[in-house]
């Protein structure tokens, strides 16, 4: 998938951006949405009833610890891995930032890759495309921890519309990436880093780079196929990631504590909300209610639903009960307006009987321009 060009700004490292799956895929190589078999059916047989079993956390009180217990991709060193390595090693802040947000998110799809028995170093693979940013946006419009093309997403289930994008939906986009990357396991004969290289560079260009290797007489495996330069990047900074986090000591890096406890929760909302404005009410900082609910593209949930938000682990009761008591005048509906001729932010907010400092608000305007065919948010009562 497109690398978002954040990962390069936090490393330094002047890399043009990876490839995709191709803009209209023939059908023979779409991708379907399937679920592969894992490389162990026994141990996943005893993880597929819970994503986050008693004894995985009684196990292992540091998320690290339990991701290391799953590591199952070959623990290669050569030129290529070493290299991108060092390239983590120069750039310890980077790390860090990467690690800081995906504190967030990481305890999730350890779970997910537990149930469905698949390798913990797929964990870090969000490090790679996003470097763990579910705002992060490619030049080619990939988007989220996963890097999602548009037309991809959708073929996975991700809904995109004007209210949501669910390539930036924690627990969607983890749930379609891993289907992803388990057909694409599957496809490739049960090869890891085959996989990988196609979730970045396309199936299509990887069977192509085979047959070459085939036809010539060559090996097939990964680090001897004609790939795209970014390609042969992209597996070997998964695979140089997942050495720090095997061998912090050994290669010379201080990995952050992370428990092994989930981070957030779900909570069902009744209403259509501003998400800005609950999480003042709640007191949770707007940045952390964003991050955790970045698909809402409009900060504030679909009018006809699904209203679901996640909020971390520590603040889910307080915030149900907040959201149970908020009275209806307090509540707010938000309807669509496009902006036509001889609008103004002023005549709209008269209109509907509402402060034109809420109608500011809202829309994140400082000032007063508006232009025409400019969507805004109006802000009514429940009862309007």
């Amino acid at each position: 998938m497109q690398r978002a060009w954040i990962v390069l700004l936090l490393l330094g490292i002047p890399l043009a951006g990876c490839g995709h799956l191709a803009p209209a895929p023939s059908a023979e190589l779409a991708p379907q949405i399937a679920t592969a078999s894992p490389r162990n059916p026994a141990a996943a047989s005893a993880t597929a009833a819970s994503a986050d079993s008693a004894g995985a956390v009684a196990d292992f009180a540091d998320l690290f610890a339990r991701m290391r217990s799953g590591f199952a991709l070959p623990a290669l060193e050569n030129a290529a891995v070493r290299r991108e390595i060092e390239r983590y090693r120069a750039h310890p802040l980077a790390l860090e930032r990467i690690f800081g947000r995906g504190r967030r998110y990481l305890h999730h799809i350890v779970a997910e890759l537990d149930a469905r028995g698949l390798p913990q170093e797929l964990a870090l693979l969000p490090a790679v495309e996003s470097a763990f940013d579910p705002f992060a946006l490619s030049r080619r419009l990939a988007s989220g921890l996963w890097q999602f093309l548009p037309r991809t997403g959708r073929s996975h289930g991700l809904a995109q519309d004007w209210w949501t994008d669910d390539r930036r939906d924690v627990r969607e986009a983890t749930r379609a990436a891993l289907d992803h990357l388990s057909s694409l396991y599957e496809s490739f004969d049960g090869d890891w880093l085959l996989a990988l290289a196609a979730y970045n560079a396309g199936p299509g260009r990887v069977r192509r780079a085979i047959a070459r290797s085939e036809r010539r007489g060559e090996r097939a495996d990964f680090f001897a196929l004609d790939l795209p330069a970014e390609t042969r990047r992209y597996v070997p900074r998964l695979l140089a990631l997942a050495r720090l986090v095997a061998e912090p000591e050994a290669v010379g890096i201080e990995l952050p504590e992370i428990p092994n406890e989930p981070y957030f929760a779900p909570v069902d909302v009744a209403y259509q909300i501003d998400l800005d404005r609950i999480a003042d009410l709640a007191e949770i900082p707007r940045k952390e209610l964003r991050a955790l609910n970045p698909e809402y593209r409009r900060w504030a949930t679909a009018p006809d639903g699904p209203r679901e938000l996640l909020v971390p682990v520590a603040d889910k009761e307080r915030f149900e009960q907040l959201l149970a008591e908020l009275p209806p005048s307090q509540r707010l509906r938000l309807v669509r307006h496009r902006v036509e001729s001889g609008d103004t932010l002023y005549a709209l907010a008269r209109r509907h009987g509402i402060p034109l400092e809420m109608l500011r608000s809202v829309n994140r305007i400082r000032g007063s321009r508006i232009r025409i065919g400019q969507d805004l948010l109006i802000p009514l009562p429940t009862d309007a």
